[in-house]
């Protein structure tokens, strides 16, 4: 069961991991395709994992797997409502494409 990916050098615990593989419609080549839950905690980690995700490409690693690619986001979500509520947790969700 995969617990970490690494996006960009940034550790992320994650729950409910899916991994797959599609078909790239141009090339015809395959890609990866992998989804994942995690959790972030407001203030100064919800800051730090925003800003990473608003970069929206990233060298993506997930050791379990011995899986690395570069991948850019294609599905995103988070239950965050009040930002600025102390010690809020926040459920986020995201889906990564292998690019390139």
């Amino acid at each position: 069961m995969v617990t970490e990916v690494i996006l960009n050098d940034v550790h992320i615990n994650v729950t409910g991991y899916k991994e797959d593989e599609i078909t790239d419609e141009k090339s015809g080549h395959p890609r990866h395709k992998i989804a994942f839950d995690f959790k972030v905690r407001s203030g100064e980690e919800y800051h730090k994992i925003t800003t990473l995700l608003y970069k929206q490409t990233f060298d993506v690693a997930v050791p379990e797997r011995k899986l690395k690619f570069r991948g850019t986001i294609s599905n995103y979500s988070t239950s965050f409502t009040n930002l600025y509520e102390e010690n809020a947790v926040g459920d986020f969700k995201l889906e990564l494409l292998e690019i390139g």
